[in-house]
C-alpha cells in the first residue's frame, strides 16, 4: 500500500506546475488501478487549506472546487484515508524517542509517518525528501512512479 502525500494532489490540479503532467498521471494510474492506496485525513485538510488559499495557491480553487477533487480521487475503490488507531499514542512516543530533535513543519511530516506505521504502511508518494527523516518510510518520487 502506497500513501499519496499533498504536494501529489496540488500538482496534479495545478495546470502551471512544472509535476503537473506527472503527478496527474500517478494520480490516475493510482484511482484506475487495483493495487490500495490511501490518503491521510491530516492530506485532505491541508489540501483544502493550500487549494483554496490565495497566497499559496497560484489559481485558487473554492473550497467546494477542492472537496470534490478529494471526492473524485477517494471514490477509487482502491482508495482507503487513514485515521489514528488505539496504537497512535504509542507510536507517537515511540518516534518521539527515536527522533527526538524532529520541530517545526517536520512535526506535520511526523504525524503522517506515524499513521503509515500504524497501518503498516512503508511507502509514500511525494516530492518532499523531508520524509527521509522517517527509517520506516520509503520515499518514491514522481521520477520513479
Amino acid at each position: 500500500m502506497l500513501l499519496v502525500d499533498t504536494n501529489i494532489l496540488l500538482y496534479a490540479v495545478n495546470t502551471n506546475a512544472p509535476q503537473h503532467t506527472a503527478a496527474r498521471q500517478a494520480l490516475e494510474q493510482l484511482c484506475q488501478g487495483r493495487d490500495p492506496w490511501c490518503l491521510t485525513w491530516g492530506i485532505v485538510y491541508e489540501f483544502l487549506r493550500v487549494a483554496t488559499h490565495p497566497r499559496v495557491f497560484p489559481c485558487p480553487l473554492s473550497l467546494i472546487q477542492a472537496y470534490t477533487v478529494v471526492q473524485e480521487v477517494s471514490r477509487s475503490p482502491a482508495c482507503m484515508v487513514l485515521a489514528e488507531t488505539s496504537e497512535h499514542q504509542v507510536q507517537l512516543e515511540q518516534a518521539l524517542r527515536l527522533l527526538p530533535r524532529l520541530s517545526g513543519n517536520q512535526v506535520h511530516d511526523l504525524h503522517h509517518a506515524i499513521l503509515m506505521r500504524e497501518h503498516g504502511i512503508r511507502e509514500i508518494l511525494t516530492c518532499d525528501l523531508d520524509f527521509r527523516l522517517f527509517p520506516w518510510v520509503t520515499i518514491r518520487t514522481l521520477e520513479n512512479t
